[in-house]
């Protein structure tokens, strides 16, 4: 399906500055509220109940993975999501239209969690493949939808920048209901009932994204002037495949005759490396080879060290689902009035949490800067991380109340949540922001890349830390991992005055 078939429901009409129709925004944003919820739901839905399943006994219908390869492949799979938005945005431009490729991304993402949810009957090649179906899907999906959004408002301004705050409502309002209805159903019935679910809301999202279709007007559909090259990136897409397949064969081959030893958990060491090689050569190409002035390098220096404070900002948050949610399951006592609650459900607190706490941070921002008060972006980057590593010292603390196999209260739990919620809308919101405005502009969309990159860089190392969970005592595990972020906090904090001045100016 193209865009420009003129397939929709309804013929599309331009967008208008004036439509007020959902809540004084435009109807089409209604649409892709709900698109992005039901694609969080899914993605939500599936990833916390994701590691609880490889590493549940086959005779529950579990996978009888351990830890370290459950996390191993949670690590690769998260990384992957974040990692395939930049060749999703490509595909879009080039080959799709943004409007196309959400909808294609979301059958990706269904077909992907119903793979996952046939594990039973079709066996380990369901399971990696749905896993990489969602990836793709995602890919697809994810930042193109975004892009949809900003397209709906071409005058720009104050009204564009609260029609987001709306569509990230939406985000949250799917990763909060997803754990409860995902977790129940996976722990508590049938862990294929749970990846099934997260796959009928998929399906839900894309009926209702159809049916609205026509109120997008033209926002995202295909540009005419990329039609021209069309069947050039068709080429160069093939042959990317193609490369890819040959490297995958070749490892294959390795691996099977023994040249050389392939282990999950090898493969995502060597990922992460990967990722941090090709960030820092990125980053140097740019500074040696990009034609900057002084001040564009300085800028394009604090960008790399955002680049590596959201990389350990996000490589402690995303054991949410990982290491913390294991903790959930062994070690904290869910019981209620004599019924044990799914530990996939302790994954909701979070996005209440940003539910509850987003507006009180806006306000807070606000507040400080009538009283020139408000912290600047490298202090923003340090509180974050701070915040995070406070985190990580109160469920240390409470896991040593677990050496002897002693279940602890979920409050530690919320606890070590409600911290690292502070430390996200302290980092998050500013993150990508701060790249737009500091990035030379000839390289704004690659820098924006960085961005995914260190999320991913992030994620992977969850996976890997997440995989210590067997083999190193909890408290010392989680007071690595605090310490770990705290030193990159006090860093950022130490290095705010210098950092600031070679921003020029931006804040």
């Amino acid at each position: 399906m193209s865009d420009s078939t003129g397939s929709a429901p309804h013929a599309p009409s331009p967008v208008v500055p004036g439509d007020t129709a959902f809540f004084g925004h435009p109807r089409g944003l209604a649409t892709l509220f709900f698109t992005e919820m039901w694609e969080r739901f899914s993605y939500y839905g599936g990833r916390g109940i994701l590691i609880l399943f490889m590493t549940a006994a086959v005779t529950t219908g579990g996978l009888g993975m351990t830890a370290a390869t459950a996390a191993a492949i949670y690590g690769l799979y998260t990384a992957s999501v974040y990692l395939f938005a930049l060749p999703g945005g490509w595909v879009a431009d080039r080959l799709l239209g943004q409007r196309s490729s959400v909808f294609w991304g979301g059958l990706l993402i269904a077909a992907g969690n119903f793979g996952i949810a046939a594990h039973g009957s079709l066996g380990m090649a369901s399971f990696y493949s749905g896993l990489v179906l969602i990836v793709l899907g995602t890919g697809l999906l994810k930042p193109n939808v975004s892009t949809i959004v900003g397209e709906l408002y071409p005058e720009g301004g104050a009204r564009r920048d609260a029609g987001f705050s709306i569509f990230y409502m939406g985000i949250n309002i799917g990763a909060f209901v997803a754990p409860l209805i995902c977790g129940y159903l996976g722990e508590n019935i049938d862990w294929h009932l749970g990846f099934a679910a997260a796959g009928v809301g998929m399906v839900l999202g894309l009926i209702q994204y159809r049916l609205g279709w026509g109120h997008l007007g033209s926002a995202g559909k295909f540009r005419e002037e990329a039609r021209a090259g069309k069947s050039q990136a068709v080429r160069q897409l093939l042959m990317g495949i193609a490369l890819v397949g040959v490297i995958a064969t070749v490892l294959y081959f390795l691996g099977s005759s023994g040249t050389i030893n392939i282990t999950l958990e090898g493969a995502a060491q060597a990922t992460g490396v990967i990722i941090l090689a090709i960030a820092v050569l990125f980053f140097a190409s740019v500074l040696g080879f990009g034609g900057l002035d002084s001040v564009e390098k300085k800028r394009v220096v604090v960008i790399f060290f955002l680049f590596l404070g959201a990389a350990m900002f996000w490589a402690g948050f995303e054991q949410a689902a990982s290491s913390l949610n294991l903790f959930a399951e062994r070690l904290t006592d869910r019981n209620v009035f004599g019924w044990e609650a799914p530990a996939s459900w302790l994954q909701s607190i979070n996005p209440l949490f940003i539910i509850t706490l987003a507006p009180v941070f806006g306000w807070l921002w606000v507040w400080l800067d009538k009283r020139k008060k408000e912290p600047s972006l490298p202090l923003k980057f340090g509180l974050g991380l701070v915040l995070l590593a406070v985190g990580f010292l109160v469920i240390a603390w409470g896991a040593t109340y677990t050496v002897e196999g002693q279940l602890v209260s979920p409050a530690w739990l919320v606890s070590t949540y409600f911290l690292h919620t502070c430390g996200e809308l302290c980092l998050s919101p500013v993150g990508l922001s701060s790249i737009t405005k500091l990035s030379p502009p000839k390289f704004v969309g690659q820098m924006m890349g960085t961005w995914f990159m260190g999320a991913a860089l992030g994620n992977l190392i969850a996976g890997l830390v997440a995989g210590q969970f067997e083999t190193l005592p909890l408290p010392q595990l989680f007071f690595t991992v605090s310490i770990s972020v705290g030193v990159a906090g006090v860093l950022f904090f130490v290095f705010a005055r210098p950092m600031r001045r070679m921003m020029g100016g931006v804040h």
